[in-house]
């Protein structure tokens, strides 16, 4: 029997989206409001889901002590109350949009998990706006 099991988080963050090689206009224009060059914030939140089988011995898809402790280290350190722009790396040349934060965080989890195990992570910007990504 395959099961989800899923682990919420969150983090404070602010973002300018813009394309370096446009102008403030061009920029403007297509991010709106989101392109303030003083940027902006959000309360982000987070819900990790692993998917696999329940392993017999512990009764455990993954054990959710564990995935906290992975989310923390690997998401909440780097990027809560963070400049995602200038201050994570992963966002110095891609636009920190939604959609490429959660790509993100799901490459960085991902690399921790053991390959029977399958992830989703679905990113809330605001409580109505959020992104969802399955993998590669």
């Amino acid at each position: 029997m395959r099961v989800t099991v899923n682990r919420k988080a969150h983090f404070n963050a602010a973002h300018r989206l813009h394309r370096k090689d446009w102008d403030d206009e061009k920029n403007r224009r297509v991010f709106g409001k989101c392109s303030n060059p003083h940027y902006h914030g959000h309360n982000y939140e987070l819900v990790v889901a692993v998917t696999g089988e329940i392993n017999q011995e512990t009764g455990f898809v993954m054990d959710l002590k564990n995935l906290k402790e992975l989310i923390y280290e690997k998401i909440e350190v780097p990027f809560d109350h963070k400049n995602l722009n200038i201050e994570v790396p992963e966002f110095k040349d891609l636009n920190p949009t939604a959609e490429n934060i959660a790509i993100v965080i799901w490459r960085k989890l991902r690399l921790e998990l053991e390959p029977h195990l399958d992830l989703e992570v679905t990113l809330y910007e605001t409580p109505r706006n959020y992104v969802t990504y399955k993998g590669e």
